[in-house]
């Protein structure tokens, strides 16, 4: 692909697009190497495409120039490219993904992800949008973005309409000071299906985010399908020597700032995995610098202290404990444990099993806690064929 080909791609789209969405903002450096570099400017819904890369840039995408202008032209989902490590992005990783459908076509396939905001009990939320059919929401677990359900997103949309939104308190998404407990989180659910019109809808959510949909599944039986629920965040029943002390810190102490580096952040990441080596090593620096990005905000901070809490102060027994409360989950459910997940372990799912023997429970092997990202064929097939069932 030559130079000028791009170069004239990326400027039709510009002046063709007008305005954007004023809540898409930053600058975009697009590095295809020899093949050019661009910057992007968005501003106030404002446009502005100039050449070489600016020093002030919040985003860097590269990738070679075919893939960048099949990119541009909507003949390549970005994420698509990204998910096949064509594509590398470092810094906002979610101004990146704003970019999918920004020079949106009528000949848009509709499978290529969209991005879009919505407004659930006034939150305002910032979401994926790809695929046509049966409805599926995917949500993500703590301290992640949308971006971590990506694999999900690209498998389902092949067959069904999949919204793949920040939860509140995490991404682009608004993050109120509040406390971020699964009851919280599941009216916000109803809310959000309510706003774009879905009656009814399969749930897909890993660690928090299955925690999220085992309460919306709880509250609001008849409004979902199935749920599938990759290494889901019980309340823990051992290990709560530190109740009475994580009861009196509050989270708006991470008001001030706290300072993470990013490698550490990486090093974080690999150790949820059971063999890091199967994810290209770029995907740990886009997720780090987005963690840190998100992180770096005093809200951001609060938000994730807050929900961290609420996993941990969860009572395990009682008439508001979550294992006494688990039998009453009439929606079909399938639990995916990962082997080797050190933060939720798969000895959980014994106790699934003891108080909802009617639920599917599937152990895989060699596995961590993020298994649609570290063994995403085996996880998407075994969604896949759980959600067809109820066909």
């Amino acid at each position: 692909m030559k130079t000028q080909t791009l170069h004239e791609a990326l400027n039709e789209q510009v002046e063709r697009q007008g305005r954007i969405d004023e809540r898409t903002s930053g600058t975009v450096v697009l590095d295809a190497g020899r093949g050019g570099v661009w910057t992007l400017r968005l501003t106030r819904g404002e446009v502005e495409l100039s050449e070489g890369a600016s020093d002030d840039r919040d985003t860097h995408v590269t990738a070679d120039a075919d893939t960048l202008a099949g990119i541009v032209a909507e003949r390549i989902s970005g994420v698509q490219a990204f998910l096949d490590g064509r594509l590398r992005v470092r810094g906002n990783l979610a101004l990146s993904m704003k970019l999918e459908g920004l020079f949106a076509t009528p000949d848009r396939p509709a499978e290529f992800p969209r991005a879009r905001y919505a407004s659930p009990g006034g939150i305002e939320t910032f979401y994926l949008e790809a695929g046509a059919g049966p409805p599926v929401i995917l949500l993500h677990g703590l301290g992640a973005t949308n971006a971590s359900m990506l694999p999900t997103l690209a498998d389902m949309a092949r067959d069904h309409r999949v919204i793949a939104p920040d939860l509140p308190g995490f991404g682009d998404s608004a993050k109120p000071i509040r406390s971020y407990h699964a009851a919280y989180y599941a009216e916000w659910v109803l809310g959000l299906m309510d706003e774009l019109g879905i009656e009814r809808a399969d749930l897909v959510g890993n660690s928090m985010g299955g925690r999220v949909a085992i309460e919306a599944g709880l509250v609001a039986p008849e409004r979902f399908g199935r749920l599938a629920l990759l290494a889901p965040s019980p309340a823990f029943i051992r290990r709560r020597q530190f109740v009475r002390v994580v009861r009196v810190l509050r989270p708006e102490m991470a008001l001030l700032p706290l300072p993470i580096p990013t490698r550490r952040v990486v090093s974080g990441i690999k150790a949820m995995f059971s063999r890091p080596e199967r994810l290209e090593e770029a995907w740990y620096w886009s997720a780090a610098d987005e963690f840190v990005r998100v992180f770096n905000s005093a809200r951001g901070r609060i938000a994730f202290f807050a929900a961290a809490r609420q996993i941990y102060l969860e009572e395990p027994w009682g008439q508001t404990g979550f294992w006494d409360r688990l039998p009453a989950l009439s929606v079909p459910t399938l639990f995916v444990w990962g082997e080797r997940d050190r933060l939720v372990p798969a000895a959980f799912e014994r106790h699934v099993d003891r108080v909802l023997p009617a639920a599917t429970s599937v152990v895989l092997e060699d596995c961590g806690h993020v298994p649609q990202f570290e063994l995403p064929e085996p996880t998407h097939r075994l969604v896949r064929e759980f959600i067809a069932d109820a066909a």
